[in-house]
């Protein structure tokens, strides 16, 4: 049988590695064991870190929504009891863009829904 060479796949791997550890530092950007170690870090943060980011804004949404509420005298469950009750179908980011942006059209939303 032939002899396999394998020099243009192994540093076509090794340079695949370290152009995705650029910007690491020390050894984790040069050396291709400890790039291989901090990319497997690396990706699983960025997994868990999209995963976070949606709960993140969902919980800053509950949030706005409540301030916007509290001045009319409701809080944040009641109100989303009531916009169900409704049959009110806005979901928590427009609601609380609302809020935040447009506070005379957040006025007459919440009028309507305490009625």
């Amino acid at each position: 049988m032939a002899r396999v060479k394998r020099g243009v796949i192994k540093s076509k791997k090794r340079k695949k590695i370290l152009k995705l550890a650029k910007g690491f530092r020390a050894p984790y950007s040069t050396k291709k064991k400890f790039a291989k170690e901090a990319l497997l870090h690396a990706f699983r943060h960025a997994y868990q870190g999209r995963k976070q980011k949606k709960r993140d804004f969902r919980r800053l949404w509950q949030v706005r929504i409540n301030a916007g509420v509290r001045p009319f005298g409701l809080n944040y469950s009641k109100f989303i009891h009531l916009l169900k009750q409704k049959n009110i179908n806005l979901n928590r980011k427009v609601l609380s863009e609302l809020a935040k942006d447009y506070p005379e059209i957040w006025q007459k939303l919440v009028d309507y829904v305490k009625a």
